[in-house]
């Protein structure tokens, strides 16, 4: 898939170091590069970038001033010497945080995400509310404690309150939305309503017996188990039949 790209960066060198990075992609468009804000708005605005390689710090405005500056943002990479920003930067939903020097592999790594991203965000949606996908990923931040977590990485989700409790690699964060809210953004193709309390993802159950009054009880890699109410188990099974 091709992208067309952006670079805004003050420095001279890094630009270079990107250009020499973005050759190795043939798929990428350097369709142009600036050396601040205000000049990589007017390039944003004129080029209509898929793709935007963002600087931090620079001179007078920083790059989350541009990203605050746009009505349409395009994926954005940012690419900075400075770690303490990470956090702050996936409150602006980047897909990635890359640090200078830049590794090529790690850079490799962050285009192939780009790719994915821009199909999903190609794909027609099937309705008015637009999917994730397995390799979509969500920022949760709980207390003081932040992730970036793949979809595809989450095992379940559970009724907490209002609110709901995700599952994922030995982690049990909030995430301040409703349950029925959650579930119109995941993919369908992994993830399973098991009852009013809970959604799992399929490819983590490792054990399903039946249970009483026509229900099933699955059981989850990390040990979870959920119990999957009658009419929803009559549809489990359909779900999961050849």
């Amino acid at each position: 898939m091709n992208m067309k790209a952006v670079i805004v960066e003050d420095s001279r060198l890094a630009r270079n170091e990107l250009k020499e990075l973005i050759k190795k992609h043939p798929q990428i468009e350097l369709v142009g590069e600036a050396e601040n804000v205000d000049d990589g708005y007017k390039l944003i605005q004129e080029t209509n970038p898929d793709l935007l390689f963002l600087d931090i710090n620079m001179p007078e405005k920083d790059g989350f001033e541009l990203l605050e500056m746009l009505d349409d943002v395009p994926i954005t990479i940012f690419t900075t010497a400075f770690d303490e920003y990470a956090i702050k930067s996936f409150e602006y939903n980047a897909l990635d945080y890359l640090l200078k020097p830049i590794n090529a592999k790690r850079f490799a790594q962050a285009i192939e995400k780009a790719e994915t991203k821009l199909e999903d965000k190609n794909e027609p949606a099937s309705n008015t509310q637009e999917r994730l996908t397995g390799n979509s990923q969500i920022f949760i931040k709980d207390g003081e404690k932040c992730w970036l977590v793949k979809i595809g990485d989450i095992s379940h989700f559970e009724i907490v309150g209002n609110y709901t409790r995700v599952f994922f690699e030995g982690e049990s964060p909030m995430l301040y939305k409703s349950l029925n809210q959650v579930e119109e953004k995941l993919p369908e193709k992994y993830f399973f309503r098991a009852n009013r309390q809970q959604i799992i993802n399929t490819n983590f159950i490792t054990n399903v017996v039946p249970w009483f009054n026509g229900k099933l009880k699955i059981t989850m890699t990390n040990g979870d188990e959920v119990e999957v109410s009658r009419r929803q188990s009559y549809l489990f099974k359909d779900k999961m039949s050849l």
